[in-house]
């Protein structure tokens, strides 16, 4: 992909490097909690914590077409401000990890993002402290990040992309 053209794919977003997503993350649009609806298509795209070199090469390949359980996301607005939604995995058969979606203050910069909360009840303790949080950088695409959330601080750990087409 050219360094000048806008990514319109979960391919062209795949091609980015950490530096060059969270600047387009931050160039990105808020959608609104009823933009995102129904099954998504995701993919995994790259880790701050690993930028270059051999495991930012395997990451990569991993993504695009090792054995990654997780498919994508399946939203369900319930209101103007608020909806749900769930992860989809292992080829779509199985459904874990309820999150509740609303618009609020992004982790990466003075702005609005659509958050994506896991602390639910009946998520396990491990998935609870994800916080996911979405920016539509193209009609019907969407880029994330995903933040551990810490008594101490939120680190980012992935960036991933969802599409509708």
């Amino acid at each position: 992909m050219a360094a000048t053209a806008s990514p319109q794919t979960l391919d062209d977003l795949a091609e980015l490097g950490p530096e060059e997503l969270l600047v387009l993350y931050r160039s990105a649009r808020t959608p609104k909690v009823e933009d995102l609806r129904g099954k998504l298509k995701g993919r995994m795209l790259a880790s701050p914590l690993a930028k270059h070199g051999a495991v930012a090469g395997f990451l990569r390949q991993f993504a695009a077409g090792g054995p990654m359980p997780w498919q994508g996301k399946t939203f369900t607005p319930l209101a103007k401000d608020r909806g749900e939604g769930v992860n989809r995995v292992f080829g779509n058969r199985a459904n874990w990890y309820r999150f509740e979606t609303f618009v609020g203050p992004s982790r990466a910069g003075a702005f609005d993002a659509l958050q994506l909360d896991y602390d639910l009840s009946d998520n396990p303790f491990f998935v609870r402290p994800i916080k996911d949080e979405v920016r539509e950088v193209a009609s019907g695409l969407w880029l994330g990040l995903a933040y551990l959330h810490t008594k101490k601080k939120d680190r980012l750990g992935i960036f991933f992309a969802l599409s509708d087409h």
